[in-house]
């Protein structure tokens, strides 16, 4: 019996800037319920390679692959229509209106008459929360009076709205203290557990080896190294980035 394909595959990226190489052929499969931690040292490639996975940009070679199939990335609202959602720090949430509305902007329910649902919005919106392990009773409540770990919550229940298979999640910790750091990293198992994919961009060692299933590390352009997390520290991943040496197999 075969294998289920990768809910993503990257398959020989490539991206140039005029004369300068970002992404030097890279490789990079995703499975449904995995979290996979992208690494590297500034100017290492993983942000252009996300942002190629997130239809912000188009690579000068390679394909992306989701579901098993081919698929063209021309924005990111195709990315989000295919079933790939990426969070960016700064969330893009609209902090003046509520928790119900961002999760639906964009994609707002009507009712049979083509008038907006907003009782049916209101009811979905607590219900994805819900299946974050988030108490957030009052979907009434504008974002800017929530905690930054509840913000990610209302961008992830987005996310959901948009039945996401894939979720990218860009530094989602950055900025936050330890006890909304931690709130975070149980949103990210949380979406592991119901099955959704997980890419993690983060410079926190710590983070990554918490929740991550596998790591894949970038240098300069290049993947040199993609594995199950393993026993690997957020130590070895640090010296790993840092030198451009994968740790040696532990006894």
């Amino acid at each position: 019996m075969r294998a289920a394909a990768p809910i993503l595959r990257l398959a020989g990226i490539r991206k140039s800037y005029g004369a300068v190489e970002a992404l030097k052929g890279i490789d990079l499969a995703v499975d449904a319920g995995e979290v996979v931690a992208v690494c590297g040292d500034n100017g290492a490639g993983k942000s252009t390679l996300i942002r190629v996975a997130a239809g912000a940009l188009e690579p000068s070679a390679g394909a992306v692959e989701f579901e098993g199939e081919p698929i063209a990335l021309g924005s990111p609202l195709d990315a989000l229509r295919a079933g790939i959602a990426t969070i960016y720090q700064d969330l893009a949430l609209a902090p003046r209106l509520t928790i119900w509305q961002n999760v639906f902007i964009g994609a707002e329910l009507k009712n049979r008459l083509g008038l907006l649902d907003k009782r049916r919005m209101r009811v979905n919106a607590a219900r994805y929360l819900a299946r974050l392990r988030i108490e957030l009773s009052d979907v009434n409540r504008a974002v800017e009076r929530l905690s930054g770990g509840q913000r990610q919550a209302v961008a992830i229940a987005r996310a959901l709205h948009w039945e996401a298979r894939l979720v990218i999640m860009d530094e989602p910790t950055a900025a936050l203290g330890v006890t909304e750091s931690a709130r975070v990293l149980d949103l990210i198992r949380s979406l592991r557990d119901g099955g959704t994919a997980v890419v993690l961009i983060s410079h926190n060692m710590a983070d990554i080896v918490a929740v991550a299933t596998r790591v894949a590390v970038l240098k300069t352009g290049v993947k040199i190294y993609d594995a199950p997390l393993g026993d690997l520290t957020a130590d070895d991943l640090a010296h790993m980035i840092m030198t451009g040496t994968p740790p040696a197999p532990r006894a």
